[in-house]
């Protein structure tokens, strides 16, 4: 009996500390904003985030808690009616490294390129072992709420040596319009959450309402 039991000790995969960080951090209650309500918990499955209804995340493999999809259903702003879907990719050395987050589809948006990098401070120079996935996870629902024009433009801050080296010129393009012409943006991200071409660039058809 004793060797049977040491044998299935063996045959069970060790969790790493990532696992038990991201674990922890599914579980942690999200504090960093007024504006989002609380959900109340269903069940202590951690593929439940107490996340407010405008976010969802899905894991394709219940077991792998490094990677999942977050999807953002802003229900304000000039976003809103859309369905933005981000992947994240987590490595061992997390939370000492920031996940990889990436957005799924080709949207207009000034901090996020068209290959889907996002240009978040968090994510990059801003980011510190304390904090967790829900801290992301509200920083990218800001983005559609209050999307940031000044980091791709201002070549004087620290940001912008981080975000433009790989942020198309079609990125800062709509960061200036959003500058200089906050109506046409907003014209350009209605029309582009419809999937149609702008400049030359096909977005993805977003709108679920």
């Amino acid at each position: 009996m004793k060797k049977n039991e040491d044998a299935a000790a063996k045959r069970k995969p060790k969790t790493s500390a990532a696992q038990i960080r991201v674990q922890k951090g599914l579980s942690t209650p999200c504090k960093l904003s007024p504006w989002m309500p609380r959900r109340p918990r269903r069940s202590p499955d951690l593929t439940e985030l107490d996340l407010p209804p405008t976010m969802k995340t899905h894991f394709s493999d219940p077991a792998d808690l490094l990677n999942f999809t977050l999807t953002i259903t802003p229900d304000e702003g000039m976003y809103r009616g859309g369905a933005f879907v981000f992947s994240f990719t987590i490595n061992n050395n997390y939370p000492h490294e920031p996940p990889k987050v990436k957005c799924t589809q080709t949207i207009y948006h000034p901090n996020v390129d068209l290959e889907g990098n996002v240009c978040l401070n968090i994510l990059r120079e801003d980011w510190k072992p304390v904090l967790n996935l829900n801290s992301v996870m509200v920083g990218l629902q800001y983005l559609f709420l209050e999307p940031n024009a000044d980091d791709p433009l201002n070549k004087g801050r620290k940001t912008w040596s981080l975000c433009a080296v790989s942020f198309p010129d079609k990125t800062t393009e709509a960061a200036e319009e959003l500058r200089k012409n906050r109506e046409v943006f907003i014209q350009n991200v209605k029309s582009s959450m419809r999937g149609v071409h702008i400049k030359g660039v096909q977005y993805a058809k977003v709108l679920v309402q």
